[in-house]
């Protein structure tokens, strides 16, 4: 049986400003992702890779074309029926983290659990799972001036990844990580794709998009080619630290 389509982009186009002063960021864009899937999204800056990922995950509007997110048009369902999905369905982990600095570590990860109805004590557990994921529960306590920027960074992946999300959207996830967590990150990834959720990375690093089953390049705002990952993304499981079996 085929897998299921998580995330579907048909035809999506997406321009800002008006007149002389209109920008073009994406152009009759096609993309599908099924559950399962890890596809990497590359190109050169100002290729449309931000504005493809915050369309996918609702977080803006498409000029046109329609997207859906587990079958649901975000272009055509209610503002608290988008922010319902979001919750339940998407993670996103934004370049800029987006975490609230008044709330620490766990706090922001159970954050979107608690807001969709989980009791404190389940969103708590859920937030220490994903936040040793990402190698970091024994800073759950702690507040944003108490950690550094990869570190937050972290904390902005393992709200990403908690709870049983079906689509994740990660962008530059591992810009302010040295090389070895973000490999450690890119397995995280790896093993959310192969439960069975789709994931898209933007990156420019051709070694993490290695991990993906899928690369997607786009230039222009065009989708120009698409290629299966050079290496076995399985096989770069056994180089990573934990990552065993």
């Amino acid at each position: 049986m085929p897998a299921r389509q998580i995330l579907e982009l048909s035809a999506v186009s997406k321009t800002y400003g008006e007149g002389s002063t209109t920008v073009a960021a994406l152009r009759a864009v096609d993309l599908v992702v099924h559950a399962g899937e890890f596809v990497a999204v590359m190109g050169p800056s100002g290729s449309g890779k931000s504005s493809l990922l915050a369309l996918a995950g609702g977080l803006d509007t498409a000029t046109g074309g329609e997207i859906y997110v587990r079958g649901a048009p975000l272009g055509r369902i209610t503002v608290a029926e988008k922010a319902r999905l979001r919750r339940r369905a998407v993670g996103y982990v934004f370049q800029d983290y987006n975490l609230i600095p008044s709330l620490n570590a766990a706090e922001n990860v159970a954050l979107p659990l608690e807001l969709d109805g989980a009791t404190p004590g389940k969103a708590h557990r859920q937030a220490k799972d994903a936040l040793r994921q990402v190698g970091i529960e024994d800073l759950a306590g702690r507040f944003l001036d108490e950690l550094s920027g990869g570190q937050q960074q972290r904390v902005a992946i393992a709200r990403a990844i908690v709870g049983e999300k079906a689509l994740i959207l990660a962008d530059e996830p591992t810009g302010a990580l040295d090389s070895v967590t973000g490999e450690e990150i890119m397995a995280v990834l790896r093993r959310r794709a192969d439960a069975g959720a789709g994931v898209v990375l933007v990156t420019h690093e051709a070694r993490h998009a290695g991990w993906a089953d899928r690369v997607v390049f786009l230039r222009d705002g065009r989708v120009v080619d698409q290629a299966q990952a050079e290496n076995d993304p399985h096989s770069l499981l056994a180089d990573v630290p934990g990552t065993a079996g």
